[in-house]
């Protein structure tokens, strides 16, 4: 029972982890949630200031450099953090420097600059020159345990990248050629791309949006093949230059957006077992590529990708990736939930504490269902006793401790995902859903008065975009609201069971529709 949850988590950009809250958010995630790895943009972008072509003089004269200078205080500060937090950076390498940047302020509030570098050889040594201050600041043992992942969702042009898709695989080729020149044990991996789609549009050096019409004009767009971005180019191409691929890493949101033949954009909800399928085929599409050996990391994925979905906020969304996570856990080495936080700026601070950020939390670290999701499924054990569609009981392999999770991801939903919602009024409709579900196992060969603790996530507990809601959904909540709103979320419904003389314990609970439930042995 691999824990895919947990391997690696995402963040925004690597300047919001300076942050006083951002750092106290993650050092908890760490803890409680167990995340080992944590992904994000930026950590070449100017606000980290490590690649300098001038003095920058301020009021004064910025006076020119003879040659590029590379500073780290500001990524030391923060991958000191993370190491002392007792995880590793999933390192992202992007985006361009302004000074490097063919283009400039392509997207988001703080201008990122997503282009070829108007020198490779320069970003080559940026790049050089960075993997070797990290081995001289942390060790080679330490950053061989890191990924390297050569940017960011590329194939959405001119958003993340400006160039073409063969330009895309020069720069990886010129960055896994620089970093195994230094070690061929760090791991480097890619194409990074964004989605999987069912029709042509990427199949071109760079997206061609007439491809979608028909997606846009599909009656049933979970009929069509839909297939991961590049993945097999990628590897193609790396192939016939024999370029290594220690990992490959691609996003799995399971929505999509068409351009209709009038131009009109259509928002496109997958059903609630996309995940699952578009997982298989990658599984399958690496196992017959040369580098079936390959490791497979989803370097972001959630509900949606969208940081205004209200839906991120809810008890549905935390029914929904609970599901998802226990039917996938064998399908990759992790799947890397975007992200731990609403301190997440690509749209600017959102509005409202409960905007639809993507985090686990919300700026004020107020614990999301979702939080408490992930926090379930972390108390499962490694190894698999039982599996059902609504849940799984496992074993610690280390102290036979024994530990389960379920959920009620109601039938009235059949085969439909949860979607998206632009209010969170909008999100309420589904609290209608149903019916409740009765969950019954017997576990035996435990030991008589063994204590276990049962806590569950639903509508009327640890719910409190509801209570938000309640309050008539403040913007700027007083203080006395925020704690109020706080309590809400960390009260779940908690009760003991206990082990009878026989050894079996019988399980016979009623779950509210999208309730998650863990059971796990007191300490």
């Amino acid at each position: 029972m691999p824990h895919v949850w947990s391997e690696c988590v995402g963040a925004g950009r690597a300047n919001e982890a300076l942050r006083a809250d951002w750092q106290r958010q993650f050092s908890e995630a760490v803890d409680i949630l167990g995340f080992r790895y944590i992904r994000f943009h930026g950590v070449f972008h100017d606000d980290m200031f490590v690649y300098r072509e001038s003095d920058g003089g301020g009021f004064g004269p910025n006076t020119p450099l003879e040659s590029p200078v590379h500073t780290f205080s500001y990524v030391d500060k923060v991958f000191d953090f993370i190491l002392d937090c007792g995880a590793r950076p999933f390192v992202e390498l992007g985006f361009m420097p302004r000074e490097l940047a063919t283009e400039t302020e392509t997207l988001f509030w703080w201008r990122a600059h997503c282009s070829p570098p108007k020198d490779m050889a320069r970003w080559v040594e940026l790049v050089t020159r960075s993997v070797q201050h990290w081995i001289d600041r942390y060790g080679l043992t330490e950053v061989r345990k890191w990924r390297f992942e050569v940017w960011n969702e590329p194939n959405l042009v001119p958003h993340f990248w400006t160039g073409t898709k063969t330009q895309y695989f020069e720069l990886y080729e010129q960055t896994v050629t620089a970093i195994k020149r230094i070690d061929p044990e760090l791991p480097v991996g890619g194409p990074s791309t964004s989605v999987f789609v069912p029709d042509d549009r990427y199949k071109g050096e760079v997206e061609d949006s007439s491809k979608t019409h028909e997606t846009a004009a599909a009656a049933d767009v979970d009929a069509l093949e839909w297939r991961p971005v590049w993945i097999e180019d990628f590897l193609a191409w790396c192939e016939t230059r024999g370029l290594p691929v220690d990992f490959v890493t691609t996003h799995t949101y399971p929505t999509d957006f068409a351009f209709g033949s009038d131009g009109v954009g259509v928002q496109i909800s997958r059903y609630a077992d996309a995940t699952l399928d578009d997982l298989a085929l990658l599984r399958k599409l690496i196992a017959n590529s040369a580098y079936s050996d390959a490791e497979i990391h989803i370097t972001e994925w959630s509900t949606s990708p969208s940081s205004r979905d209200r839906m991120h906020d809810t008890v549905f969304a935390a029914a929904s990736i609970t599901r998802s996570y226990l039917q996938c856990a064998a399908l990759a080495d992790s799947i890397s939930y975007w992200a731990f936080t609403d301190v997440f700026e690509e749209g600017g601070a959102g509005i409202g504490p409960f905007h639809g950020g993507f985090g686990l939390v919300n700026e004020a670290g107020i614990h999301k269902p979702t939080f408490h999701a992930l926090k379930m499924l972390e108390r499962l054990g490694d190894r698999l006793l039982l599996t059902t569609p609504y849940g799984t009981v496992t074993r610690d392999s280390r102290t036979s401790a024994v530990s389960a999770v379920f959920f009620n991801y109601p039938d009235d939903m059949g085969t439909k995902s949860i979607g998206s919602a632009h209010s969170y009024r909008e999100t309420r409709a589904l609290a209608d859903s149903g019916p409740r579900r009765r969950i019954q196992h017997s576990i035996g060969g435990l030991e008589p008065g063994t204590v276990f603790l049962v806590e569950v996530v639903d509508w009327e507990h640890g719910n409190p975009a509801e209570a938000w809601y309640g309050l008539g959904s403040p913007i700027n909540p007083s203080r006395e609201e925020s704690r109020y709103l706080s309590t809400v979320a960390d009260s779940l419904l908690q009760y003991t069971l206990t082990v009878p003389e026989s050894g079996v314990l019988d399980l016979d609970v009623e779950l509210e529709p999208w309730a998650v439930m863990s059971l796990w042995q007191s300490a």
